[in-house]
C-alpha cells in the first residue's frame, strides 16, 4: 500500500510538473502573437504618418510652384532648391520640414530634370501594411510593393499628372540618391 501511495505522490509532481510547461508554453506563443500585433499596429501608424507627411509636402510643392509662376509667362513648373525653401517666412507653404517617419532619417528627394525639388520618397524598402484604399491625391500608391515606390510629387500622377515619366531618369530603385 505504501508503495501505491508513493507512486500516485510521484506521478502527482509530473503532472503538476507537466501543467506548468504547457502553462508556460502557451503563454509564449500568446506573447508572440501579441507582439506581431503590435508591429502591424506600429506600421499602420507610421505609413500613417507617412502619407500625412508626405501629402503635405506635395501640396506644398504644388502651392510653391503655382506662386511662383504667377504673373510669369514661362512655362512649366518651378521647384524650390531645399525643402528649408518651403518654410520659409513671408509666405511659408510647410509648417516644418519633416523627417521620413518610416524610413527615420532624411527623405529621398527627386529632382526635376530643370532643377529644384519636384517630390520625396521614404528610403525604406519595407512591405507596406497598406495596400490599398489610398487618399485621392495619392491613389496611384494602389498595389505598390515597398514604401521606396510612393513618390510625394508634383505633378501628382493622381491627379492627372504626367504618369509615364514622372520621376526622372536618375532617381529609380537600386540607383544612387539623387537627393542631399
Amino acid at each position: 500500500m505504501r508503495r501505491l501511495a508513493s507512486w500516485l505522490r510521484g506521478s502527482e509532481v509530473g503532472f503538476s510538473y507537466l501543467m506548468v510547461m504547457m502553462a508556460v508554453t502557451i503563454m509564449g506563443l500568446l506573447t508572440t502573437v501579441a507582439a506581431k500585433q503590435w508591429k502591424t499596429m506600429i506600421q499602420r501608424e507610421l505609413e500613417m504618418d507617412l502619407l500625412a507627411k508626405g501629402m503635405e509636402i506635395q501640396a506644398a510643392l504644388a502651392l510653391y510652384s503655382a506662386s511662383a509662376k504667377a504673373g510669369r509667362v514661362t512655362p512649366g513648373e518651378i521647384y524650390p532648391q531645399t525643402l528649408a525653401e518651403l518654410t520659409r517666412p513671408p509666405k511659408p507653404f510647410l509648417r516644418k520640414v519633416y523627417r521620413d517617419p518610416v524610413g527615420h532619417g532624411e527623405w529621398e528627394l527627386i529632382r526635376a530634370p530643370a532643377g529644384g525639388i519636384m517630390g520625396v520618397r521614404s528610403k525604406s524598402k519595407h512591405r507596406p501594411v497598406k495596400q490599398n484604399n489610398f487618399p485621392l491625391a495619392v491613389r496611384h500608391f494602389q498595389g505598390k510593393p515597398t514604401h521606396y515606390d510612393w513618390v510625394f510629387q508634383h505633378p501628382n500622377p493622381s491627379q492627372g499628372g504626367v504618369l509615364g515619366a514622372t520621376i526622372p531618369s536618375g532617381a529609380g530603385p537600386g540607383r544612387e540618391p539623387t537627393g542631399t
